[in-house]
């Protein structure tokens, strides 16, 4: 009970709304905090009951937020996030690296390093339950801001306001092509060979995508030069490159999980300085669990040695123009 006696709104209450407020359709904001839709809508409708203010416009086709709704859709979102910087700090409070540490990680990273993560945590961290979620940047970013994601392990640099970049490691791109092709297997090729091959690109939204761009612009790429994008992963891209339809780049790391599936396929270095991608943690800034998560980025960076990377200190610079 609030002030005078009155009803006070629930949390699960204050996060249906903010979800429909988001997303102004109660499907997509049910699926978005794993809700029934029938649930979500109740909450909505308690809500508006306990404050006595209308807060949507429900029509068979759309939501609208009411003026009140937009005002306390904001208000909303503030106590949400101040309640779940209240549960992480309790959460920080205990000791570390137990409890729930919730891992975002992007695919053209996620199949090649994992394997290293989970059994750094295995060996060293017993306690620790790891929850991985493979999805792209834009996405990560997002469910870091709102708290559904504690840690990401992403390429870098993100520019994204409010979140602190802890760097692992720096990896050069190879180029894949079929055994026949003139530059198959070479090593010391130069940039500039990349301005008229058939290249071969991930679909729109990967972040390895706009790497291989801007590897190709400096490079002197034309811009009406040919760039297929066909693949909406690396495993799908390589067999592509296979079967003839062009050419890719491919981060060190992917290397002898993609093209050891085909005797088709030969991998070329360039000269230095090879085009390359940096790797790095990246969590919330003034986060409660910091310490934990750069002990964390120390214990990852020992266990990355036997991977084809250079491994970075903890203050590396920030990378140079691929």
């Amino acid at each position: 009970m609030g002030r005078n006696g009155a009803r006070q709104p629930t949390l699960a209450q204050l996060r249906a709304f903010a979800a429909v407020a988001e997303h102004l359709h109660f499907r997509d904001a049910a699926a978005d905090i794993g809700m029934s839709q029938p649930a979500l809508s109740g909450a909505v409708s308690a809500l508006e009951e306990v404050l006595g203010v209308r807060l949507l416009e429900r029509t068979t086709r759309k939501v609208l937020l009411t003026p009140a709704g937009a005002r306390l859709a904001a208000r909303a979102r503030t106590v949400l996030e101040s309640v779940g910087e209240f549960l992480e700090e309790a959460e920080a409070a205990r000791a570390p690296f137990t409890g729930t540490l919730r891992l975002g990680v992007i695919p053209t990273v996620a199949p090649y390093l994992l394997p290293t993560v989970l059994r750094l945590v295995r060996d060293r961290y017993p306690a620790l339950d790891l929850q991985v979620h493979e999805e792209q940047t834009a996405s990560l970013l997002h469910g870091l801001g709102r708290g559904r994601l504690d840690l990401l392990l992403l390429a870098v640099p993100l520019g994204a306001h409010g979140v602190t970049e802890l760097p692992l490691f720096d990896e050069d791109f190879v180029l894949v092509t079929q055994n026949g092709h003139p530059l198959a297997g070479r090593s010391g090729i130069p940039r500039q060979a990349l301005r008229d091959l058939d290249l071969l690109l991930l679909d729109e939204g990967h972040c390895l995508r706009d790497q291989a761009l801007d590897i190709c612009r400096e490079a002197g790429r034309r811009d009406g030069a040919r760039a297929t994008t066909s693949a909406a992963g690396l495993s799908t891209l390589v067999q592509l490159v296979a079967g003839g339809l062009g050419v890719t780049l491919l981060p060190r790391t992917a290397l002898q999980v993609e093209t050891g599936r085909s005797t088709r396929l030969a991998a070329g270095s360039f000269a230095d300085p090879a085009p390359s991608r940096r790797i790095a943690l990246a969590l919330r800034t003034g986060a409660a669990r910091q310490e934990e998560f750069e002990a964390f980025a120390d214990a990852l960076r020992e266990a990355l040695t036997e991977l084809p990377v250079r491994v970075l200190p903890a203050q590396a610079p920030p990378p140079g123009r691929a």
